[in-house]
């Protein structure tokens, strides 16, 4: 400013009204706004018009000097005061005005994330596990929250699928939609062994968003997939990564039984967002998450989800039935330490109860004889010709059989090997 007032100062009147207006014409045009650029105009033809008079004054006036230097000084006031006032009136950023900022724009993979996100979110619900509890004082019984998860809309007739061990040991559940609506949910089946659950609310048709079905046996490690879940009752959230791994095995954290066929993923799957979906790239259900691999509890980049190839079967069956039927040799059997420290490979038989299927059919249980001395049982060595190392083996061949079909278990039965014809039974209430 300094610099701009000394210019004026040290020129004739008549020049410094000639720069300030051209001074004031310049700035005008730099200004984005049509007002702003008006208001300078407007100063320009002022300071125009104190130059034709200043002008008239000093070829008429004798003492032309003496009026020189009072418009000098007249004129760098003028100059200081209507220069401030064009800054005040602009209410543009000096940087701004100068920096044009380009508008966001996503790359086409990222507008297919944000989409498929978009798309998918109002098919994943909220579960709250309750538990009934009893005041200590007063003994009146109230429900508190004991666990929490994900799940999603299956159909329009209101079923939520989800882990079974999101709704383990709930008195009641209370499912939380999208839109933030919340429906007390009933247990229309579980599934324990390969922790798949599936409940049902009373909510309004439009309300309810079922999400795609997949299907997960042409699958590709290194495919990209997404997993969506609604973790602590906070919004939304979503997680990617690729396909890790593909027919890995882990264990139901409910009862301990194997579950072939699992997908591993790196992409983050934290407790909250247990029972979500995890989808491909299409947007199409292609699993359930269902655990990590983690000492700590926090995703550490092994997850899993159970194969919607393999969730499919089992939410049909609760739907239809309540229950899933699942064939069994009506065995209980003893831990594979047991057996590796007798120096043999397969399955002991500790009890096989005469009203099922393996004691139909004449299997051995172990015993102890009259001494208190113990006597094996038979030792399962394969099913069907499929071999049988350990308790993961027969479980994994059982899956594959139907109820009612007859199979052929071969045992080791003293020093030597036995074929035993036995036919399948449906699985009762809790038994193997």
């Amino acid at each position: 400013m300094a610099a701009f007032s000394h210019s004026f100062v040290s020129a004739t009147p008549s020049q410094s009204l000639s720069r300030c207006t051209s001074k004031f014409a310049l700035f005008g045009k730099s200004l984005s706004s049509p007002k702003h650029r008006s208001s300078c105009s407007a100063l320009a033809s002022i300071v125009s018009s104190l130059q034709k008079k200043t002008k008239t004054i000093t070829s008429e006036s004798d003492e032309g000097s003496r009026i020189n230097n009072v418009l000098d000084s007249f004129m760098v006031i003028c100059t200081s005061a209507a220069l401030s006032f064009a800054l005040f009136i602009t209410d543009v950023d000096p940087a701004s005005a100068f920096v044009v900022n380009p508008p966001r724009k996503l790359q086409s993979d990222e507008l297919a994330t944000v989409r498929l996100f978009q798309e998918n979110t109002p098919s994943v619900v909220y579960i709250t596990n309750l538990a009934a509890k009893q005041d200590a004082f007063t003994l009146d019984i109230f429900e508190v929250p004991q666990g929490s998860g994900s799940g999603f809309v299956w159909d329009k007739d209101g079923h939520i699928v989800t882990n079974f061990h999101v709704i383990r040991g709930a008195s009641d559940l209370r499912v939380t939609l999208a839109d933030q609506s919340t429906y007390d949910a009933k247990v229309v089946g579980f599934d324990q062994d390969k922790d798949v659950a599936v409940l049902r609310i009373s909510a309004p048709e439009e309300k309810l968003r079922p999400i795609p079905i997949g299907v997960s046996a042409d699958l590709l490690v290194g495919q990209k997939v997404y997993a969506i879940g609604n973790p602590f009752g906070l919004d939304h959230t979503l997680t990617t990564g690729v396909i890790s791994g593909l027919r890995r095995e882990i264990s139901s954290a409910a009862t301990g039984r194997p579950i072939q066929d699992v997908i591993q993923t790196d992409a983050a799957i934290n407790p909250g967002n247990s029972g979500g979906p995890l989808l491909d790239s299409s947007g199409s259900l292609i699993g359930i998450n269902t655990a990590i691999y983690s000492p700590s509890g926090a995703s550490s980049g092994v997850g899993f989800s159970i194969p919607v190839d393999t969730v499919s079967g089992i939410v049909d069956q609760l739907v239809k039935f309540g229950k899933v039927t699942r064939p069994i040799l009506g065995i209980k059997f003893a831990p594979d330490q047991s057996v590796e420290q007798l120096g043999v490979s397969g399955v002991l038989v500790l009890d096989a109860p005469p009203n099922g299927p393996a004691g139909k059919a004449g299997l051995k249980a172990t015993k102890r004889d009259s001494y208190g001395r113990l006597i094996l049982g038979d030792i399962i060595t394969s099913v069907n010709g499929k071999k049988v190392a350990n308790g993961s083996d027969l479980y994994r061949i059982l899956d594959q059989c139907k109820v009612g079909e007859k199979v052929t278990v071969e045992v080791l039965r003293g020093d030597h090997i036995e074929k035993v014809p036995v036919l399948l039974e449906p699985k009762p209430d809790d038994e193997t």
